[in-house]
């Protein structure tokens, strides 16, 4: 039997990365907890995807399982047409190293590297060398210029966590998965960083997906996609913050409009 796919439904649009006929089941027996249940969606190459839903809703696995960072139960997850459970783990080691740029929460910075150094430091890890020009082209967006030979010590929040967007960008991946990026941020730095997301996908060409529990993250994305108990319930083009507060407000603990 063939992995399940989406291509069906959506042969027009090119994805990034994409799952099918999601299941991630946690536990077993009667403390088996259904993490993902049965969902499909497809994360549009050139965009930017906020992910949102109540505590509990799937929304990290779903982006932990598309990224590769964890496995399906059943279904199927692909970056582009690569399907991951095709791969070892060394193939997969290589592809999320060579295809997949990662933002979390916690800057996870190298404290005795320098800016420079850690922007290019999976690249270096790698061996290879990047493309100069690019790793330049990014310095700018995210507008580290002048602090290229400080060390994170030496930045606020806001600039670490510009090092860790441009770092996720510097081997330009596929898509770029962001995991509440503003969650240990103000909202003045918050703000920024979200816009640079938005820059990074509008101006250089890249694909963005977010997970966030705010409405006001979730605006700066082209599209919103609501997941409540493990399921896809809802998607929005073009969300404003108030919009998403009213759609979120609107979910009851089942996940259906209320």
């Amino acid at each position: 039997m063939s992995s399940p796919s989406v291509e069906a439904t959506t042969t027009a649009t090119r994805h990034a990365a994409s799952v099918a006929d999601a299941v991630k089941v946690y536990g077993s027996g009667d403390t088996a907890v259904r993490a993902l249940d049965g969902v499909s969606i497809g994360f549009p190459a050139g965009r930017f995807t906020a992910i949102m839903g109540p505590s509990g809703s799937g929304k990290s696995t779903l982006m932990h399982c598309a990224a590769g960072l964890d496995t399906l139960t059943s279904g199927a997850a692909f970056i582009g047409d690569t399907a991951l459970s095709t791969l070892d783990d060394r193939r997969l080691t290589l592809l999320r190293r060579d295809r997949i740029g990662f933002v979390f929460q916690a800057f996870n910075l190298v404290p005795t590297l320098t800016v420079a150094e850690n922007i290019t430091l999976p690249i270096d890890l790698a061996g290879g060398t990047g493309d100069r020009q690019w790793i330049d082209a990014l310095v700018d967006v995210v507008g580290l210029r002048d602090r290229l030979h400080h060390r994170p010590a030496e930045l606020s929040g806001g600039q670490q966590q510009r090092v860790a967007v441009a770092r996720a960008f510097a081997g330009q991946p596929d898509v770029v998965f962001a995991d509440e990026p503003t969650g240990n941020l103000d909202s003045r730095s918050g703000e920024e960083v979200l816009n640079l997301l938005g820059r990074a996908v509008r101006q250089m060409d890249r694909t963005v997906v977010m997970v966030t529990h705010d409405p006001v993250a979730a605006a700066h994305a082209d599209e919103v996609v609501f997941l409540a108990d493990g399921r896809l319930v809802d998607r929005m083009e073009s969300p404003t913050a108030d919009r998403v507060l009213d759609r979120m407000k609107a979910f009851d603990s089942k996940g259906a409009p209320s």
